[in-house]
């Protein structure tokens, strides 16, 4: 490397394209059918949110962090990369907060959702990650087991519940359980950028 010359964002992506794209096939065909019941308790989660039982709601969004944090990152992704274990228990961390909202009721909306621009881009939000993300996947060519889902894959997770957050939080909690969601976006985006650009 010459002198005054930098990493590039190649430099820290260890696998291909297609390598990645095998780990995510892999990682759909382990946990298949539980495809079904995470999109299911994330449409559960929705309904709690929009009927003003937060509690409940961000009870049932913690697991699926550590399904996440466990079994994709600390089981798969931390095979292609060293990063996976980091990332792995930043999803861990992101469940225990999760939790620690609902045991406490800190942070939690005292009110109905409503029509408020925080809950509709919430709701928005929360629909892309748990129906647009495996419909996507589904249209161009994938099969139910390869669809990316709501609580078995990083990406859909980390948006539906960024919209999740919009309605069932308020206060300096929801900015704070948004930081790793939002992290891992710009992390998988930059993962992704790279990919398709190498």
């Amino acid at each position: 490397m010459s002198g005054g010359a930098g990493y590039q964002l190649q430099q820290f992506i260890p696998f291909s394209h297609d390598v990645y794209l095998r780990l995510l096939e892999r990682i759909g065909e382990t946990y298949w059918p539980w495809h079904i019941a995470t999109l299911l308790l994330g449409v559960l989660v929705l309904l709690l949110a929009l009927r003003h039982q937060a509690r409940a709601g961000s009870m049932l969004l913690a697991p699926l962090w550590l399904v996440v944090g466990v079994a994709v990152f600390l089981r798969h992704y931390a095979e292609l990369n060293w990063a996976g274990n980091y990332i792995g228990y930043a999803f861990i961390a992101e469940a225990v907060l999760l939790l620690g909202i609902a045991l406490s009721g800190k942070g939690l909306a005292e009110t109905a959702a409503d029509k408020r621009p925080a809950v509709i881009i919430g709701l928005i939000l929360a629909l892309t990650g748990l129906v647009g993300w495996p419909f996507i996947g589904l249209l161009s060519g994938d099969s139910w087991y390869q669809a990316a889902v709501f609580g078995i894959y990083a990406d859909p997770t980390a948006i539906a519940t960024l919209g999740l957050l919009l309605i069932l939080l308020r206060g300096w909690l929801l900015w704070l359980s948004a930081i790793i969601p939002l992290l891992w976006l710009v992390v998988s985006g930059l993962t992704w950028w790279v990919l398709l650009n190498s």
